[in-house]
């Protein structure tokens, strides 16, 4: 059995620098090229909101903002009565991902349990 050995690449001889031409010597006439550092945005957030409904248990749906948004009783009880009252809550600002991810998350529990209940994401301006 013969095998061969891998070839191994050729380094480059002259690295590609953009604004210099290969053979320029560095007269009177070279460009000098002058880093800008990158300004990213941070990433949009969303908001979770889990919308009333007339069918699923109040419990439940205490139990769902504890379990899935890390609210402790009296939070998770506050943010069910806003829910009730007002139509609708906000359970927790994320991450577009981790937002998504949350609304999946809380949408299968509720089907589980064979309750109607809605969450959505909303991107915060």
């Amino acid at each position: 059995m013969a095998t061969k050995s891998p070839k191994i690449p050729a380094p480059p001889s002259q690295p590609a620098v953009p604004g210099v031409r290969p053979g320029d010597t560095g007269g009177s006439d070279s460009v000098v090229l002058e880093r800008r550092p990158q300004k990213t945005k941070p990433p949009q957030m969303h908001q979770v909101v889990l919308l009333n409904d007339d069918y699923t248990p109040m419990e439940f749906v205490v139990v769902v903002i504890q379990e899935f948004f890390n609210k402790d009783r009296e939070t998770a009880t506050q943010i069910m009565l806003k829910i009730h009252l007002d139509g609708k809550g906000v359970c927790g600002v994320f991450s577009k991902d981790v937002a998504a991810t949350k609304v999946d998350q809380v949408t299968e529990a509720a089907r589980k349990n064979g309750h109607p209940l809605q969450c959505v994401s909303e991107p915060i301006e």
